[in-house]
């Protein structure tokens, strides 16, 4: 099932209760993998399954929490800190700055959609 916003495609990817609360789940959409987590005020965020730092597909693996207000995912590889929202490293472990692309989620009933990260605003580190 697809939804037309804005002239891109949202993708249908699983629905609410395939998730678990802070554990997190990996969806191929294309050629991406995209890491979805549902939270405990039961807001979900999807994020790129790929750790920059590793170039392992590990970050739905991450341990979720937060840091300040803001919710995150630390990579199991080598512990970075993203934020779920933005996709910004906020403790790179002395590491370049690096980033995950983030995925808007749709929710509509009990089914979850994603659309595409807009790439212009946040790029991929390959770009």
């Amino acid at each position: 099932m697809s939804l037309v916003a804005a002239d891109t495609t949202a993708v249908r990817v699983c629905r609410t209760h395939d998730l678990e609360v802070e554990r997190g789940r990996a969806a191929l959409i294309g050629s991406e993998q995209v890491a979805l987590f549902l939270l405990r005020d039961g807001s979900i965020h999807a994020v790129s399954n790929l750790d920059p730092f590793s170039g392992a597909h590990v970050i739905s693996r991450g341990i979720v929490g937060t840091k300040g207000e803001s919710p995150t995912v630390a990579s199991p590889m080598h512990k970075q800190v993203f934020d779920l929202r933005t996709g910004l490293c906020l403790d790179t472990q002395g590491k370049p700055e690096a980033h995950l692309l983030v995925w808007r989620v749709i929710v509509e009933g009990e089914d979850v959609h994603l659309l595409p990260p807009d790439r212009t605003r946040n790029p991929t580190l390959e770009e």
